[in-house]
């Protein structure tokens, strides 16, 4: 459900990066739009508490933290992988954690910057790329979340994810599935039915499986321990947890024992 690309932007490709340029000019275009609840990210908006929660309860079982504390991921270093303009960062860091916020995109970066100034909160955002991050750097929790389906190189930016797990740490990533059901729903219907989303957001080519997911994780040493599907209820209108990975999709990663 992320929203980075331009489909028409020419891709870069570096080995020194997993950065796709038309992904992040298309994210820029709509960086001054990240807090309205009810513009182009509204469904990020509306997904929005479900991540949280979902990466929340997830660290509070592995850190033996009180899920209902207001301050249950504090002492907690976590490093969000595009983060835009901080919509998961920001209450991230309302629950104590020290968010490092990261995105190759200068205009979410200076977006997220000003509204977490609005807000009084201290949140390192950086304007860079997960492979520029101080390889010294290491983080309790890195999040992906609706960012591997818009790099040129999973396994590269998976492994780099990897390398800056502290031993005991976690990896939350979240993404969509590549079949015929994920194109008619997230691309057909999220892009051009309801108009939920850009035209030309995702590229299914660029969606994975969960078991390409798990092959890349376990060549990096982490083994998935959690793995649910995600789901709309247009009834409900709200996202929700579901047995069905079909489209949406989100795991936890630990480092192999």
């Amino acid at each position: 459900m992320n929203m980075q690309q331009n489909s028409s932007a020419p891709t870069i490709v570096s080995q020194a990066s997993s950065v796709d340029a038309g992904e992040v000019a298309k994210f820029s275009k709509l960086s001054a739009e990240w807090w309205d609840p009810n513009g182009k990210m509204a469904p990020l908006h509306k997904i929005n508490p479900l991540r949280l929660g979902y990466i929340r309860d997830a660290a509070c079982r592995k850190f033996e933290r009180n899920v209902r504390s207001l301050n249950c991921l504090g002492g907690l270093r976590v490093l969000d992988i595009g983060c835009g303009a901080g919509l998961l960062c920001e209450p991230l860091s309302r629950l104590g954690a020290q968010v490092i916020g990261i995105d190759p995109s200068a205009s979410n970066i200076a977006a997220a910057k000003l509204h977490a100034n609005k807000g009084h909160l201290s949140i390192d955002y950086r304007c860079t790329t997960v492979e520029e991050v101080d390889p010294r750097e290491r983080f309790d929790i890195v999040l992906a979340m609706e960012v591997v389906e818009h790099v040129i190189d999973v396994g590269m930016f998976l492994s780099r994810c990897a390398s800056m797990l502290k031993p005991n740490g976690l990896m939350v990533v979240s993404t969509l599935n590549r079949n015929w059901k994920s194109f008619a729903l997230a691309i057909v219907g999220a892009e051009y039915v309801l108009r939920w989303l850009p035209r030309g957001t995702h590229e299914w080519n660029k969606f994975v499986t969960p078991d390409e997911l798990a092959k890349h994780l376990l060549d990096n040493r982490l083994v998935i321990t959690e793995q649910t599907g995600v789901v709309y209820s247009p009834f409900a209108d709200k996202w929700g947890l579901s047995s069905d990975m079909d489209v949406n999709y989100m795991v936890v990663a630990e480092g192999m024992v």
